[in-house]
């Protein structure tokens, strides 16, 4: 445990990691600011000194995990003309279903966590709309190189990737199938050109 009074260096990397092994391990009931700093060898009211209370934190989380996943995704217009289509949007699919079912169960039941979320991606806070965005834009510039045939609407494929993705987030669990052989089934499927 640090010493109090300690600067603990990238101590929201460090609580964030905590609460998503807490809730691999334990589940979303587990979850609690004690377990949270328990788990990262924290003094017990450092995520209150840190965060306005349990709810802030679970909203924080789930915007910094989706963060990562929409600055991923952002590359993917760039890999136009690399790789197969199919494989690159598999990949961001992959990143996507990478988040944690329990975070994201966790974000559901909790009420306040879920407005602040709604609240910051109204704001502008990056989310699944950037991760569709991107979608689309990868597979404009894929009809451009012409490996994407010109009748597939990139939008509809973009909005449909990505509301079968957030539909299979908040449908799994830990210990689910892996849903990856069915997402690249929906992806060639969206892909080919009539």
């Amino acid at each position: 445990m640090s010493p109090r009074g300690v600067a603990i260096p990238d101590l929201r990397e460090l609580l964030f990691d905590a609460a998503e092994r807490v809730l691999a391990r334990d589940g979303a009931a587990a979850l609690t600011s004690r377990a949270v700093t328990s788990e990262a060898g924290c003094a017990k009211g450092v995520l209150h000194t840190h965060f306005a209370g349990l709810d802030e934190f679970v909203a924080e989380l789930v915007l910094d995990r989706f963060a990562r996943i929409a600055a991923l995704a952002e590359g993917l217009p760039g890999r136009a003309g690399a790789g197969a289509v199919t494989d690159n949007l598999a990949s961001v699919a992959s990143v996507v279903l990478s988040l944690d079912p329990g975070i994201v169960g966790l974000a559901v039941t909790r009420p306040e966590a879920s407005r602040r979320i709604r609240e910051a991606w109204q704001a502008g806070a990056p989310g699944f709309d950037v991760v569709e965005r991107s979608i689309s834009g990868y597979l404009r510039e894929e009809q451009r190189l012409r490996r994407v045939g010109r009748a597939v609407d990139a939008e509809c494929v973009a909005l449909a990737l990505v509301g079968t993705l957030h539909h299979l987030l908040m449908t799994g669990w830990a210990g689910a199938p892996d849903p990856q052989a069915r997402v690249q089934g929906l992806i060639r499927a969206l892909v080919a050109a009539p």
